[in-house]
């Protein structure tokens, strides 16, 4: 990582980090919010696969038998968990870049990427995964709660610790790609449409410009991190909602091609947009603070 003395100073200090992990915060947990409805039909599209065939029979279903709050079921879960997560994604990311960057000098940009965000990654998704096990109740299992405030105790009544992270190696099996994939193909998205479509140094664009690369690559990273990660989610899904007991089971019952497949589109449809405002958000809130 190339800098000044001045530029090193300054991303290196502790109101730099706080700033990028309040800025992952926001950003996470309001683009989560709003793309709630999308969230409630990927969840019960995996969930009840032979009922909810597609995202249009899915919506008019729950919209007929539920109503129109329905789709906004986990918001509560969607807004805390995922702004936990934003945070030390995003935060923490930032910081073991810049560690990595100064400890592995000569290796490949691509190492440094991958262990920056996995690192990230592991404390992100033990702060999200109690949230995580709640929310996918709440939005597949109608009668288990409605949102957090009653659905913590009801799980811990139940099931104890244990209960909030039954899903902790299935999400860290979803999110570790995701993120590293997402990160890196982010950075490189960067890199690329500077060199080559801005044709000049991010110095020396606008603001406007600096934010439009920023968004076209923040889709770029979340829609390959949502395929990479596919797998993964329906078997979060399938363990949450007790469809399985087991990982290997879930596999056994989803089908390996179904893996890959099934709520692909709903995916894309969800985290591209949602990768793409967080990135935004986060970084106009790094412009905002100076950064």
């Amino acid at each position: 990582m190339a800098m000044g003395g001045r530029r090193i100073s300054e991303e290196l200090s502790p109101r730099y980090y706080a700033l990028c992990a309040v800025g992952g915060m926001l950003s996470a947990g309001t683009t989560h919010i709003a793309l709630t409805p999308l969230d409630v039909l990927k969840v019960n599209m995996q969930v009840y696969p032979v009922k909810y065939y597609s995202i249009s029979k899915c919506f008019s279903s729950l919209l007929r038998e539920q109503g129109p709050s329905a789709l906004w079921r986990g918001w509560t879960g969607k807004f805390f968990g995922y702004g936990a997560q934003g945070g030390c994604r995003f935060g923490l990311y930032e910081y073991f870049k810049g560690v990595y960057s100064n400890v592995f000098v000569d290796q490949n940009r691509n190492f440094v990427y991958f262990l920056s965000s996995a690192s990230a990654e592991m404390f992100a998704n033990l702060a999200l995964c109690p949230f995580e096990a709640v929310k996918v109740r709440v939005q597949a299992q109608p009668c288990f709660a409605k949102g957090l405030h009653d659905g913590f105790p009801k799980l811990y009544a139940a099931e104890g610790t244990r209960g909030f992270y039954r899903g902790l190696f299935p999400l860290l099996g979803r999110n570790l790609p995701f993120s590293m994939v997402m990160f890196a193909t982010f950075e490189h998205s960067v890199d690329f449409l500077y060199r080559n479509v801005a044709k000049r140094r991010k110095e020396d664009c606008s603001i406007a410009q600096q934010l439009g690369v920023t968004c076209i690559a923040g889709y770029a990273a979340g829609s390959v991190g949502s395929f990479i990660s596919n797998p993964a989610d329906n078997i979060v899904s399938s363990l949450y909602n007790r469809k399985a007991d087991s990982f290997m089971l879930a596999i056994r019952k989803i089908g390996f091609a179904n893996l890959f497949t099934r709520s692909l589109p709903i995916r894309l449809l969800l985290v591209g947009p949602s990768i793409t405002l967080q990135w935004f958000f986060y970084d106009t809130i790094k412009v905002l603070g100076g950064l």
